[in-house]
């Protein structure tokens, strides 16, 4: 690692977490890289969770909570923008895990290659799973045999967008792998100006998707680190696995139509807006 100790802030929205709330708080706390600001976003839990977050805040000097009344995931998100102080910027879900070694390889990969952002890969896991990835989280990944340096991220977030292009790419030898987004916001380290005058939209669901484009615009190099980092849990009630009402479809088919028209303005045709 660099002997400089940039400050990252890691950014948590929180609602109604309390089952696996702490599994996530910890593995961010047990992190190898110790100099993080963790801003822990209540927004307006109706469960324990605001409590068992005030308890963090109690315990370690490093967790900030914010409480605000509940207006959403972007409301959450960018009041942890607002908030925080670091260099370097990293979100997680309320309820997955990080590896303990997350932010520490997405620091070294982002410094060494100067790109503007650095990511890693990610693996699902299920309810019944969670002590053991809680305890693989805990033991660390191995150092990363491969970091790939690429440019103009929008355009490989539009043209590889599908587990088997992922696959024949890599079989014809074109790192395909490495060049593969989906919208989410973890398992990513962002240099800090990259948000500056940027903000997610709020009251909407599929914010991620609103901000993608207009996001990857904005940076010149990607590093990806060839190991999984962050741990993604499927549960039921999430908002990803339960939500089926009209405004959520409403949401995410007008942002997969500002996603398209965005990246025609950029003269990248959007594949994965085609495909979807």
């Amino acid at each position: 690692m660099t002997q400089v100790s940039p400050l990252v802030s890691i950014i948590v929205p929180v609602y109604n977490a309390e089952k696996y709330l702490r599994y996530c708080v910890d593995s961010i706390l047990r992190q190898s890289y110790e100099h993080l600001e963790i801003i822990l976003v209540d927004d307006g839990a109706t469960d324990s969770s605001p409590m068992i977050l005030d308890e963090y805040q109690r315990r370690d000097n490093r967790v900030r909570v914010i409480h605000q009344t509940n207006g959403g995931i972007a409301k959450a998100q960018n009041a942890g923008l607002d908030a925080a102080h670091g260099d370097y910027i990293a979100f997680a879900d309320n309820d997955d895990i990080l590896d303990r070694r997350n932010i520490e390889l997405l620091l070294h990969a982002l410094i060494s290659t100067g790109a503007d952002m650095s990511k890693a890969r990610w693996r699902q896991f299920g309810v019944s799973q969670i002590e053991e990835v809680a305890m693989e989280a805990r033991e660390g990944a191995a150092e990363p045999e491969h970091v790939s340096v690429f440019t103009n991220p929008l355009n490989a977030y539009q043209t590889v967008f599908c587990k088997s292009l992922r696959l024949i790419g890599d079989k014809l030898g074109h790192n395909t792998e490495a060049r593969y987004f989906n919208e989410a916001n973890w398992c990513r380290l962002y240099k800090r100006e990259l948000w500056d005058g940027l903000r997610f939209p709020e009251g909407h669901y599929a914010q991620d998707i609103r901000m993608a484009g207009p996001l990857y615009a904005r940076m010149g190099k990607v590093a990806d680190i060839d190991c999984v980092l962050y741990y993604w849990l499927q549960e039921p009630d999430s908002v990803t696995h339960s939500k089926r009402t009209a405004a959520f479809w409403h949401d995410n088919v007008l942002s997969a139509a500002e996603n398209f028209q965005f990246t025609l303005e950029q003269g990248i045709t959007p594949c994965r807006n085609y495909f979807g």
